[in-house]
């Protein structure tokens, strides 16, 4: 794979939770595929769903619709199943990003640990990608995990920031230290294997810049936060917010390295 370094940036928005909104009362409202449309307009360069077993947020239909209705690309995260596989087929998404998924967690709780699980995720990456989907995996920012997807065949991996987040949240510096040389570490090693390198989980207006400074990091997949901000200054100006805060940290790392 051919890749540049300090590539543009790109924000991709997770609409999962406001269909966790409009599922807890049911209906139709809030509409996650017209958070999509409003995602684009304030600058969204993608859209991700995650369509889960228990279908607790996403459902089928809005996979349906926002395959149909949005001109965005479509990341549709799923796990490896014969289920999942099989609406993927049938959709042939931009992107398919393979996450790992326990019926009792809250929310993605880590990495897919993609060394360990090697025989099994194989097959799922191999049809993926021939269906002309581009394949992520979602791994732990840790070199046997970046490794092994590049040995598996994935295009893309996605870093799991969340301990870097948490370390963030409880201002605790000598673990920020820590978490965020081994994102760097990690994400050096799958540029340097040739993989496309994205990241998210649990990003936030302040813990996003570090990792945006990252010029080898092409993508961030950001929701939770997103939309929960959104309920007090709206969907277009907090994502506007997030997408200046991205681009003024990768503008600022680019100048350190120029001068």
């Amino acid at each position: 794979m051919s890749q540049t370094a300090n590539a543009k940036l790109r924000l991709g928005v997770n609409i999962d939770h406001v269909a966790t909104i409009r599922n807890a009362r049911g209906g139709m409202h809030p509409d996650p595929v017209k958070a999509a449309r409003l995602a684009a307009q304030a600058g969204a360069d993608g859209i991700t769903a995650h369509l889960r077993e228990d279908r607790r947020h996403i459902s089928d239909a809005d996979i349906d619709r926002l395959m149909t209705e949005i001109d965005l690309p479509l990341n549709l995260e799923m796990a490896a199943t014969e289920e999942m596989l099989a609406i993927a087929l049938r959709h042939k998404p931009h992107a398919c990003c393979l996450v790992p998924e326990k019926r009792e967690e809250v929310t993605t709780e880590g990495g897919l640990d993609v060394a360990g699980g090697f025989a099994h995720l194989k097959p799922y990456v191999t049809r993926l990608a021939e269906a002309g989907s581009r394949v992520s995996l979602f791994i732990d920012p840790e070199p046997d995990q970046a490794g092994a997807a590049q040995r598996i065949g994935a295009a893309v991996v996605e870093f799991h920031t969340g301990a870097w987040c948490e370390a963030v949240i409880e201002a605790n510096a000598p673990l920020m230290d820590k978490e965020l040389a081994r994102m760097q570490d990690a994400v050096m090693l799958a540029f340097d294997l040739g993989l496309e390198v994205h990241a998210g989980h649990g990003l936030t207006f302040d813990s996003v810049a570090p990792i945006a400074a990252m010029a080898q990091v092409r993508e961030l997949n950001i929701g939770h936060f997103l939309i929960g901000e959104a309920i007090f200054g709206g969907l277009d100006s907090t994502i506007r917010r997030m997408r200046s805060l991205m681009e003024r940290a990768r503008s600022q790392a680019l100048g350190r390295q120029s001068a």
